[in-house]
């Protein structure tokens, strides 16, 4: 094990018109065991179809989460939604296997070199006959919204707490 069970916060940006969010791209300020801003470009659509996406990340390491914040803010990004999950994070040949905990179910994301490699990866896991997801967190939860009709903006433990929900409703769910 590379990391053992750690609780995440994460704030996700947009600006006003929510255009970040409408062409893919994600700006993150996350806080585990360090502080990081992250920026993902927009999906690469060609891989989804096995439930992989690529896409470009660049990560910086922070010392001030509430002045990252507010840098953030004045330059005009607004914070839209809020998540936090637990993530337990393993190596294998080379790639990250990650395990999160979201208030909404379980997940295995598997970080590698290509596409090649994680589908070898996935049949090394005993993985092949798994649900595999090309969705966010984020979009899984904008779904489960609509679906449930719940009246929150933030995907946390605390507002999930006595809800039972099926992920098999979703209309990205691998059928």
């Amino acid at each position: 094990m590379t990391t053992p069970r750690v609780f995440e916060r994460n704030l996700r940006y947009d600006l006003t018109d929510r255009s970040l969010s409408s062409t893919g791209q994600v700006l993150r300020l996350r806080q585990d065991e360090g502080i990081r801003l992250t920026y993902k470009s927009d999906k690469k659509t060609s891989a989804t179809k096995r439930g992989i996406v690529e896409r470009q990340e660049i990560e910086v390491s922070l010392s001030d989460f509430t002045a990252m914040d507010r840098i953030l803010q004045m330059l005009g990004y607004i914070p839209y939604m809020s998540y936090e999950k637990y993530r337990t994070t393993y190596v294998l040949d080379g790639a990250e296997i990650v395990l999160d905990e979201l208030p909404y179910g379980f997940f295995v994301e598997i970080e590698a070199s290509s596409g090649d490699e994680i589908e070898r990866l996935v049949s090394k896991l005993g993985m092949t006959g798994y649900p595999r997801f090309a969705l966010s967190y984020s979009s899984i939860f904008e779904q489960l919204k609509a679906i449930y009709q719940l009246d929150f903006d933030d995907l946390t433990f605390e507002n999930f707490d006595g809800l039972t929900v099926s992920l098999k409703h979703i209309a990205g769910y691998p059928r």
